[in-house]
């Protein structure tokens, strides 16, 4: 008789197999399934289903992962897809790159859009966020004297893009200094208000920072910015798949996300977003025919691309729903919590992400007083097999921890115990 964690493991195999590994059949998990929630007492803190969850992604041997934010890993079924669909291709490959797969290919866009909240016809299935980000910036017509807000905290592939396309016209690039640690929310947006002129035409943020994990009030911001005709862009490469997003209700003109780090989709996927109303600004980053085609793909049209990776993405939104967006959801604020819980009292740390869930979620930054982060990180691996990212700039000198749904207690308690032997 299977004891219950292996009961567990053999109905997502199951489920997934059936659904996952026919290359003509994305229908999602959620249909076949049967239903887990039903199978646990209290799935929210049962340690031995985030076991079984952990025991469906394949790690290097020795290696206990916390660095998501910088790249995620795809579960075992996926990469099975995945490969499925490949062979598939690689079978019969004029077939499949060029029409074969067109229905599974916008499966893979409703199970998108239908995550988070919104219309496929909102939704373009592109490869990272920098693409998404280059596809904002170079489809603004904005001039000499006109303004983009960005946060101080924003990465390098979601800064140069405007700074390439922008600034070589005389568009202006400010930078709205945040605190490291806001005590709330509106402070993050008092920050924004009293930066906008009359010149502002567009604000470019980061969702959740990829420095200390700090959340960003994007809907708050959003809200502000619709009200003076200021255009929202947002970068949400840490934040989709996190926790729950509805697009719609966040209010923001465009977000993109690669989907290969919180989605754990094959490396190469990413999403992008853009209201009806907005679609018009935009222009494609690479031509070829059906460039006249007025909807949402024509920014996705490379005539040949890597289609067993975005039919592997539907996958990985599949497995999500396996879970449940609600339980991920959940399950990354009980463990920050608790990894705070092990590192908040401990004189030997000091953590440098804002403590309250609206402010920060599944990355958090934590200083080992008195050590160099690169030798904190260096000994974290040699000496424990653990990886995570060193955090230099803004003073930080603390290391990035991406807790993940993969990530158990037991993980935590280890990585804990690993960053105190470094003192």
């Amino acid at each position: 008789m299977l004891n219950r964690r292996n009961w567990l493991r053999h109905s997502i195999l199951t489920t997934a197999g059936a659904a996952l590994l026919a290359p003509t059949d994305l229908s999602a998990l959620s249909f076949r399934q049967t239903n887990l929630l039903e199978q646990l007492s209290d799935p929210g803190t049962d340690e031995g289903y985030w076991e079984m969850v952990k025991s469906q992604f394949t790690f290097a041997a020795g290696l206990t992962y916390f660095n998501n934010g910088s790249l995620g890993a795809c579960p075992d079924h996926v990469v099975k897809a995945t490969n499925e669909f490949r062979r598939t291709l690689d079978g019969f490959p004029s077939k499949y790159m060029w029409g074969g797969w067109a229905d599974e290919k916008e499966a893979v866009r409703e199970k998108v859009a239908k995550t988070f909240n919104v219309s496929p016809e909102t939704i373009a299935l592109i490869h990272n966020t920098t693409e998404g980000m280059n596809l904002i910036a170079s489809s603004m017509d904005f001039e000499e004297g006109d303004e983009v807000l960005l946060s101080s905290h924003e990465h390098t592939s979601a800064r140069v893009p405007w700074k390439y396309w922008q600034e070589s016209k005389g568009v202006v690039l400010k930078d709205v200094e945040l605190p490291l640690l806001p005590e709330s929310r509106e402070e993050i947006v008092d920050r924004f208000r009293r930066a906008i002129t009359a010149k502002t035409k567009a604000i470019s943020i980061v969702h959740v920072t990829n420095t200390n994990g700090m959340r960003l009030p994007v809907k708050e911001i959003s809200a502000m910015a619709r009200e003076l005709g200021v255009l929202v862009a947002v970068d949400g490469a840490q934040s989709m798949g996190m926790f729950q997003i509805d697009l719609d209700d966040l209010g923001c003109d465009f977000f993109t996300a690669s989907s290969h780090k919180w989605l754990f989709s094959p490396k190469g996927m990413g999403v992008f977003y853009a209201r009806p109303q907005v679609q018009k600004l935009l222009k494609p980053l690479i031509v070829c025919r059906g460039w006249e085609d007025e909807s949402i793909r024509r920014l996705e049209n490379y005539n040949t691309r890597n289609l067993p990776e975005l039919l592997g993405l539907g996958a990985a939104m599949d497995f999500r729903e396996l879970i449940g967006q609600e339980r991920i959801e959940k399950r990354t604020f009980e463990l920050k919590h608790y990894f705070r819980k092990l590192t908040a009292e401990d004189e030997r740390f000091a953590l440098k992400t804002p403590a309250a869930d609206d402010l920060s979620a599944g990355i958090q930054t934590v200083e080992v007083i008195g050590q160099k982060v690169t030798d904190v990180k260096a000994r974290l691996f040699d000496d424990h097999g653990i990886d995570c990212r060193p955090m230099t700039t803004f003073g930080l000198n603390g290391v990035r921890i991406s807790l993940a749904v993969y990530c158990t207690k037991k993980d935590v308690e280890r990585l804990v115990t690993a960053l105190g032997s470094s003192t």
